[in-house]
């Protein structure tokens, strides 16, 4: 191992993440592909275990996984100054990309073809929470301690996800919850319990009642980034409850772009708080809402590394997620009920139902089927068909 490979520059850092952040189109499976060629298989920076290890230690924290990982893979290979250059640059393309195309969707009198085309892929939204559910089972009912209990919370988290959105986190953590008392009764040393910080035991929804303007934007962007768990779709419904029945900064199309636009863009979906900042206050809102949102990942790595050989293997850990993962899944699941919802023409469905085809049956990738429905809402528009209200 030669000295780049053991103790690589800022620069390598900076054009290996970006390049990463440029090409990771697909969500967290391709974040996590590309950065085990890069850091395990090509560079050989990291260990195949320890890179293992590290996954599965991101999917124990709240928030954004693969950023977590690629935060952390950053500071594993060039330590915390790494870790902030790294997952910048794996964050910034993305950013750039969604704001750019927030403006051109968001602007005050887009051409007929932009909304045509937004309202094709945002038809399609629905599609891909419930293909991002569907993905998540098996793994998660592999892992199960009791499957009525895995039924039960699945349950409570798309019953939560589908009628209140806002208040979602707290059902999550409940269910979470439930597992850490069951774990401290059987081990009979309710202790460990401690080790798991609940953020979200926060009340939810009278700060964001109180506040107003870039404070508001603050609060939801913040629980978007801490409060994720399971996935970014998990925090569809609280985005969609905050940004278009609270605050009303978006109209339900509007906010159905914004998710699609998270997707068709390399990064998380958490990206998809960028452009509800965009909504707010233009580029300015979408870069604060991004940074509030991807502040919590940060902190945790650059806080909590040293400390992922026992999160990973501590119990109260496991069975916080043993009870709030499920649920999770159930709330990807359960959040294409409003997603579906709010749309509005008999066209959309249709587009709906095809993608639900490519995805589910015909396994066509996300990026594919919403550029496919975006093409779809235009051919329907020029057609004479409405767009939506």
């Amino acid at each position: 191992m030669n000295l780049e490979e053991r103790a690589p520059s800022l620069a390598t850092v900076l054009r290996e993440w970006g390049r990463i952040g440029c090409i990771g189109f697909g969500g967290p499976p391709a974040h996590i592909r590309l950065l085990r060629q890069l850091c395990v298989e090509r560079r050989k920076w990291i260990g195949a275990t320890e890179f293992e290890d590290a996954i599965a230690a991101c999917n124990l924290l709240p928030g954004p996984a693969s950023t977590q990982l690629a935060i952390y893979c950053a500071s594993r290979v060039r330590g915390r100054l790494g870790a902030l250059v790294g997952g910048a640059a794996f964050i910034v393309p993305g950013l750039v990309v969604i704001l750019a195309l927030a403006a051109l969707f968001l602007e005050t009198n887009p051409p007929q073809w932009i909304l045509a085309a937004g309202a094709g892929a945002g038809a399609a939204v629905a599609a891909v929470a419930l293909q991002a559910g569907v993905s998540l089972v098996p793994a998660s009912w592999q892992r199960r301690r009791s499957g009525l209990r895995w039924a039960i919370y699945a349950a409570a988290g798309a019953i939560a996800a589908a009628t209140i959105g806002a208040w979602l986190v707290l059902v999550l953590l409940a269910c979470g919850g439930i597992e850490l008392f069951l774990e401290a009764k059987l081990t009979k040393n309710g202790a460990h319990a401690a080790g798991i910080p609940l953020l979200g035991s926060l009340p939810l929804g009278a700060p964001a009642i109180a506040l107003g303007g870039l404070a508001a934007l603050c609060w939801v962007a913040l629980k978007v980034g801490a409060l994720s768990y399971g996935g970014g779709f998990v925090i569809i419904p609280l985005m969609q409850a905050d940004a278009v029945s609270g605050y009303h900064w978006m109209s339900d199309a509007q906010f159905l772009n914004a998710v699609a636009l998270g997707q068709v863009t390399p990064g998380p979906v958490v990206q998809t708080v960028a452009v509800i900042g965009y909504a707010v206050a233009g580029i300015p809102g979408g870069i604060l809402a991004s940074l509030v949102a991807f502040s919590p990942s940060f902190v945790f790595i650059l806080v909590g590394a040293e400390r992922f050989d026992r999160l990973r293997g501590n119990a109260a850990a496991r069975a916080f997620l043993d009870g709030a993962g499920p649920a999770a899944i159930g709330a990807i699941l359960g959040s294409a009920v409003p997603l579906a919802m709010a749309l509005t023409q008999v066209w959309q469905f249709v587009v709906l139902a095809a993608a639900i085809v490519l995805l589910l049956i015909a396994r066509r990738g996300v990026v594919t089927t919403l550029l496919a429905a975006a093409a779809a809402g235009v051919v329907c528009v020029l057609a004479g068909l409405p767009l939506p209200r």
